[in-house]
């Protein structure tokens, strides 16, 4: 686990920090927009309007992942308290289990004495500031489509031809984001006893988990092994990749055949996966997580959407042959 990928200081500014997640999330969406980019050329599609349009959908998905976040991940009054109360929010990531002065909780958290705990400092705009961690990928995700829909109508662009840019793009960006999540501590997974299972650091969000729900006994006890869910989910998203970019993409017989195999195939791994999950994300039914709930009707869709568009081009091609 290392929430910060590197740091360095610099004259009057101090020191830089460099997050893992929010800066494995930039490179990967950096590498999709370069492959877009590369591929628009061959499409013979504008390669600076599928700059401008990856530049303004990551914009939007990251705002959108935040929204989300905030508001269906479990996390809403933390926010509020944190603005109005913050002595009543329980800091959860490297912090000592019990603290009486604010020098043990320094240098980011403060003390509250008379619980024993350390809480966060007031920062009434903290949910707004994304880098801090805390995204959600289906709120991304709508946020970055509409858009997308809006700029594609806007500047007359082929519709499917351009998604299907995205079909492997995303997959590639979200396989680097979900390494970032990994050195970050958080999207952790269920306990285990099986070889897959990790151990993260006292002090990290798993074990601040564990010792509220007391499976551990103390904060002396080291956390136990969990499902690495972040790894889980970065090989799915990168083997999703391959397959809409290496098998789908050079045998595609429609246009939006890509995009929505991603859609399909991403709402499949990401239901599987989120049964191994324990992280706070926001249960619904006490077994049903918002992304599950989420990816059930854009399953469906991307079934209607693959039948439909198939059926179109397989017309359209019979009146050509007519």
């Amino acid at each position: 686990m290392n929430p910060v990928l590197f740091s360095f200081k610099l004259p009057l500014l101090g020191e830089v920090a460099f997050p893992a997640y929010f800066t494995l999330l930039t490179l990967g969406f950096a590498c999709a927009t370069l492959l877009s980019w590369r591929d628009a050329h061959r499409l013979r599609i504008d390669p600076d309007r599928i700059i401008d349009l990856n530049l303004y959908m990551i914009i939007f998905g990251v705002l959108g992942a935040r929204l989300l976040h905030v508001l269906a991940d479990g996390h809403f009054m933390e926010y509020v308290n944190i603005c109005i109360k913050p002595e009543v929010v329980r800091a959860v990531d490297g912090v000592p289990a019990h603290c009486t002065v604010d020098a043990q909780c320094a240098p980011y958290f403060l003390c509250n004495a008379a619980a024993g705990y350390c809480h966060p400092p007031r920062d009434c705009l903290l949910a707004l500031k994304a880098w801090r961690g805390g995204l959600t990928y289906y709120g991304g995700f709508i946020a970055a489509v509409a858009f997308g829909l809006y700029y594609l109508r806007k500047h007359r662009l082929p519709l499917w031809r351009v998604t299907d840019l995205a079909g492997y793009g995303i997959p590639l960006g979200l396989f680097w984001g979900r390494m970032g999540c990994f050195l970050n501590g958080c999207c952790f997974g269920r306990t285990t006893s099986s070889s897959c299972g990790v151990v993260f650091p006292r002090g990290g969000a798993a074990w601040r988990h564990q010792l509220d729900a007391h499976l551990i006994a103390g904060s002396a006890a080291a956390a136990l092994p969990v499902h690495p869910t972040q790894l889980y989910l970065a090989l799915l998203n990168l083997l999703i990749f391959f397959i809409c970019y290496f098998v789908v993409r050079p045998r595609k017989r429609f246009d939006g055949q890509v995009f929505w195999s991603f859609v399909l195939l991403k709402a499949i791994a990401r239901s599987a996966v989120e049964v191994l999950r324990d992280d706070d994300r926001g249960v619904y039914l006490g077994f049903i997580s918002t992304s599950q709930l989420i990816s059930i009707p854009f399953l469906m869709l991307a079934l209607y959407m693959m039948h439909r568009l198939r059926r179109a081009a397989t017309a359209a091609s019979g009146g050509a042959a007519g």
